[in-house]
């Protein structure tokens, strides 16, 4: 993953850990302290989001854990992981910049792009100037690649 995935990650992991989970924990014995336990709403409904908050904690620890963070900039030649790629669609001219990221940091509408997509995995190898036909569910898509850069 790049370094800017892996600091996002870090950081939602810190909030999680120091923010959301303290506050879970104080609306957990509020909830108690209002008696019953099996007809409390509240109380059930803090436990079911501790729930989330912990499974959350474990999935960022166990990505973290085993994240090998890539520097685009010390990178070069034709478009592989971390590289920012300007395409022109060959139908309408349109023109899209992505950056080719890991899943998880992936985020389309960012124009990151999951390394695993159909269209990341037909532009790793192309360079400048190369044109790639893509298979998407919307059907077959023609690209020119207009710049590769390692940002």
């Amino acid at each position: 993953m790049t370094r800017r995935g892996f600091d996002a990650l870090d950081e939602e992991l810190r909030q999680l850990k120091s923010v959301d989970r303290p506050a879970i924990i104080k609306d957990i014995a509020e909830a108690r302290a209002h008696g019953d336990l099996s007809e409390n709403a509240e109380y059930h409904a803090a436990r079911e989001k501790q729930g989330f908050i912990e499974g959350r904690i474990k999935e960022l620890e166990a990505v973290i854990s085993l994240a090998e963070v890539i520097d685009p900039t010390k990178l070069s030649g034709a478009v592989k992981f971390g590289a920012t790629v300007t395409l022109a669609d060959e139908d309408s001219g349109e023109e899209k910049t992505y950056q080719i990221v890991g899943e998880v940091e992936a985020k389309i509408e960012a124009g990151l792009l999951n390394v695993r997509s159909p269209l990341a995995r037909a532009l790793i190898g192309k360079e400048e100037g190369d044109s790639v036909d893509v298979v998407t569910p919307g059907g077959t898509r023609s690209y020119e690649v207009l710049s590769v850069r390692f940002i």
